[in-house]
């Protein structure tokens, strides 16, 4: 059994088809446990962007609030469940989720291996919150496009 007393179910959302079936899927995990649901996305300053190559119209921050907007849209068709929260946090997105977990009643992220092992495989990040997650974790890959 899971704690949910205020502890939210948190979904890690990279804008991938996995990660917006995550939000999905940990919507319906939230309203079964009446927990509260929080959808993050991370972004990073590029370390190599020289100060005359920055774009005062495109931030990092702006585009994974973009994204993250976006993803959000599609998973709820407009209309998020109560108790729903979008944030993004600076970092990378592995060292943030793992923070995250520490108030978490449940991790949820997308699983995007790579490769001939791709159905197989878990994404670094998935992998790397499996293993070292301080809560529960889900990890739920894209949906299969319906065969011909």
């Amino acid at each position: 059994m899971i704690d949910t007393r205020d502890r939210p179910i948190i979904v890690g959302v990279d804008g991938s088809a996995a990660s917006v079936e995550a939000l999905v899927q940990a919507s319906t995990i939230a309203a079964a446990f009446d927990a509260p649901l929080e959808a993050i996305t991370t972004w990073n300053n590029p370390v190599m962007l020289a100060p005359f190559e920055s774009s005062p119209d495109r931030s990092p921050e702006e585009e994974a609030q973009r994204l993250l907007d976006d993803a959000v849209r599609e998973a709820f068709q407009g209309n998020p469940p109560r108790r729903f929260r979008a944030v993004t946090i600076p970092g990378p997105p592995t060292e943030v989720l793992l923070e995250q977990s520490d108030r978490a009643a449940m991790l949820v992220v997308g699983g995007r291996g790579r490769g001939a092992f791709k159905n197989m495989m878990l994404g670094s990040v998935s992998a790397a919150c499996t293993a070292h997650a301080h809560c529960p974790v889900l990890v739920v890959h894209a949906p299969s496009a319906p065969s011909a």
